[in-house]
């Protein structure tokens, strides 16, 4: 451990009328040296038995201030140089703050409990523990000839403080410390608040280091339960997608087996729970994209007005049948007045998808129900059940990602937890937010609150055109094939060319397949199609840059482009329309939007 030492030369004056011996000179500097020793000795373990703690806000700058005020008081009470009595003590002040508050002063003092110092300006006792003190008097003692107050240190809060030294029976007439021993004294002081000063320094840097290191410890924790919290997502998502493409693959295998032939009835069934499975699919994965995109702020909205009974009851029509497998009664209730509002009629749908889905799921008996209210100049969207409630512990954690609550119907974890994470992310998007109230066994009402009067910005976005017809438009049959419009699909991969080419066949078009960009430039020579289909991604060439290509071209710039991706991110539809396509449509493909974009853009060629 560093050891203070700073002799003066020998025979040097302590007073202008005095001279010490040698003897005598080395026994003050060995007190003066041991003094500001033993202050180093406690200061230092003191730091030491605080860096080696784990746990943070035992180590406070009040601790220093003690063993400060205390070594000090031992100090300046040393009978070697005849100063007894003493009182070492420090004093607070808030920011912009006058008036202070005594608030260390040695536990030795107390030896005496009749001490006090007389204020300088009131002339009246002002120095005990927690007693007030005025700033005037603190700078009138920081700058009088015989000086008994220092300034020591203003934190990071802003509070100031000084040190205050005097003796017990201190009066008005008498100099604080006047004696041959001040320069000494002065020099202890002084030394010692050079001190006090690094190791309230050293105490930060220990702070913050302990700070640094308990804050990754937390972060260290929080990623393993985050970790924890994904696997055990993975795990569910792997049933939830392995349990539908058992279903798809084993029909499509049993419709395809040599020999097998269902009756219609049959057929038509082991179709249905195909398309079923497969939508099932499709909407795990909207889930997983749609917090992404959320969390990226990707998300596309398109606001509507929509119709809010039509939307109601379509709704409703998707969960009757869950609802009637487990005998239960669905419910609607709409208030007077209530006709429309200004959303995203997809995202709309899906938030309160979500919330009947998980009503049914929860609910093994009694009704769900959808009621729809105004309050406050919000419209309120409640879906509510009789099912198994929801605990206070469970209710804290329902809104994070990959949390789920154990269905006690099913016995398991169901979905992929991101059910609600989505519609609550949804519903602040449109300028909402979600409510929750529940009582454990006795069923849970989830509110999706949604402004009547969006902002000028949405306002703004409103489309005036009208709705894009989502109704298929048959064309002429196969007699008059020679008539209708060729359709040139660019598309390498065979299901989905096959499937396209089939639905656009029955609605009368002719459609020239080809499955890479050198056959596209091939078929553009024999025949000039009304539309293109481009995929995005081909074997030899990228589909952006085709469309690039052709707009380029004078003979084919004209000819509209329906761009068709899996790629489904907001940054890919807008490099799409950037390269020059007219339409964008993702995949899985929606066969009655696909239907109506080709009779859209065939129609104005």
């Amino acid at each position: 451990m560093q050891q203070f030492s700073s002799l003066p030369e020998r025979n040097s004056q302590i007073d202008g009328n005095l001279r010490l011996t040698p003897i005598e000179h080395l026994r003050y500097q060995f007190w003066l040296e041991n003094s500001l020793n033993q202050l180093q000795i406690r200061l230092q373990d003191y730091l030491i038995s605080v860096a080696t703690k784990t746990a943070l806000g035992m180590a406070t700058e009040a601790e220093i201030c003690q063993i400060v005020v205390n070594e000090l008081h031992k100090a300046l009470s040393d009978s070697l140089i005849a100063f007894t009595q003493c009182i070492v003590g420090i004093a607070l002040f808030e920011p912009q703050q006058i008036v202070g508050r005594i608030s260390y002063i040695s536990h030795l003092s107390s030896l005496n409990p009749n001490f006090e110092l007389i204020s300088p300006t009131e002339k009246k006792p002002f120095l005990r523990l927690h007693k007030s003190i005025n700033l005037q008097d603190v700078e009138e003692m920081e700058t009088q000839k015989y000086q008994s107050a220092w300034y020591l240190f203003e934190n990071t809060q802003g509070i100031k403080a000084w040190l205050i030294i005097s003796t017990s029976n201190f009066v008005p007439d008498c100099k604080l410390l006047k004696d041959i021993f001040f320069p000494l004294k002065l020099k202890l002081i002084t030394k010692t608040v050079e001190k006090c000063r690094t190791a309230l320094t050293q105490l930060v840097q220990i702070q913050s280091s302990q700070k640094y290191y308990q804050d990754l410890a937390n972060f260290n924790q929080e990623l393993e339960r985050t970790n924890q919290l994904k696997n055990q997502f993975l795990a569910n998502t792997s049933h939830e997608i392995r349990t539908p493409l058992s279903s798809i693959i084993g029909f499509t295998h049993l419709l395809l087996a040599q020999g097998y032939e269902p009756e219609k009835a049959r057929h038509q069934e082991y179709l249905r729970i195909i398309q079923s499975s497969g939508k099932h699919l499709l909407g795990l994965i909207n889930d997983i994209l749609d917090l992404s995109k959320i969390e990226a702020n990707q998300l596309e909205v398109q606001w509507e007005v929509v119709d809010i009974s039509t939307l109601c009851r379509n709704i409703l029509a998707l969960v009757k049948e869950k609802a009637a497998n487990k005998g239960l009664t669905l419910r609607l209730e709409i208030a007077p007045g209530i006709q429309n509002i200004i959303a995203d009629p997809l995202r709309l749908k899906q938030m309160l998808l979500n919330l009947l889905f998980n009503a049914i799921k929860f609910t093994m008996k009694g009704s769900v129900g959808l009621q729809i209210s105004s309050q406050d100049g919000f419209l309120r969207f409640t879906v509510w059940d009789t099912g198994t409630g929801i605990s206070c512990e469970d209710q804290s954690r329902l809104f994070k990602p990959y949390s789920q609550v154990v269905n006690p119907a099913a016995g398991r974890q169901e979905g992929t937890g991101l059910g609600l994470v989505v519609t609550q992310k949804l519903a602040e998007i449109h300028g909402g937010y979600l409510e929750l109230e529940s009582v454990f066994d006795q069923g849970s009402r989830f509110s999706v609150l949604l402004p009547l009067k969006p902002t000028g910005g949405v306002l703004a976005a409103i489309e005036t055109t009208a709705e894009l017809d989502l109704e298929v438009v048959i064309h002429p049959g196969d007699d008059e094939m020679t008539s209708s419009p060729v359709i040139l699909l660019v598309e390498d991969d065979l299901p989905n060319g096959e499937l396209m080419g089939i639905y656009l066949r029955r609605l009368g078009y002719q459609v020239n397949w080809v499955k890479n960009g050198a056959k596209m430039w091939n078929s553009l020579a024999e025949t000039e199609p009304a539309v293109i289909l481009m995929d995005v991604s081909l074997p030899d060439a990228n589909g952006l840059n085709l469309v690039q290509q052709l707009r380029e071209t004078p003979k084919y710039q004209h000819i509209p482009i329906i761009a068709q991706t899996a790629m489904a991110m907001k940054g890919d539809r807008e490099s799409c329309f950037a390269a020059g396509v007219n339409e964008y449509i993702s995949k899985p493909i929606d066969l009655k939007l696909l239907a109506s974009l080709v009779a859209k853009y065939s129609k104005s060629k």
